[in-house]
């Protein structure tokens, strides 16, 4: 079984700590209730980071700030992703994502798909979820469980 990815917004560190994995192992699979503003992929928060404000923004990918530890657990831990992705994420237009999307296409990565149009509709959701996570006043975090 792999690594889950599931992202959401909180509106300090405090709160995303308190985020449960979907499924507690310790529990014997109980199901936990999920913030209303999730969003899980299978894409890792260091990939969506650095694609994302290369891409879209003007960072080089070897300049991506880096993610913040908020909760290190044996079974799951809990990251923030950096502000500024929300902010280029909101800024995006169509045509930006689209040519985004095509560039990340030809990036060799067997966890992410190769078509430039499935990641141009991830990237459109992914635009949708900061519209939304800004509405709420919240920052983006990302719970990885396995």
């Amino acid at each position: 079984m792999g690594v889950t990815y599931e992202y959401f917004g909180a509106p300090d560190r405090a709160s995303a700590a308190r985020v449960p994995p979907l499924i507690d192992p310790l529990d014997l699979g109980e199901l936990r209730e999920r913030p209303s503003n999730s969003y899980i992929s299978n894409v890792k928060p260091e990939t969506v980071s650095a694609m994302v404000l290369s891409l879209l923004g003007d960072t080089p990918r070897e300049s991506t700030p880096p993610l913040e530890l908020v909760v290190l657990h044996p079974a799951h831990a809990v990251m923030q992703l950096p502000p500024i992705l929300l902010e280029v994420l909101r800024n995006a237009t169509d045509e930006e994502l689209g040519a985004a999307a095509f560039i990340w296409s030809t990036v060799p990565d067997r966890r992410i798909p190769r078509d430039a149009y499935l990641l141009y509709r991830m990237l459109h959701d992914w635009t949708a979820f900061a519209h939304e996570l800004h509405r709420a006043g919240d920052q983006l975090y990302c719970l990885m469980h396995s």
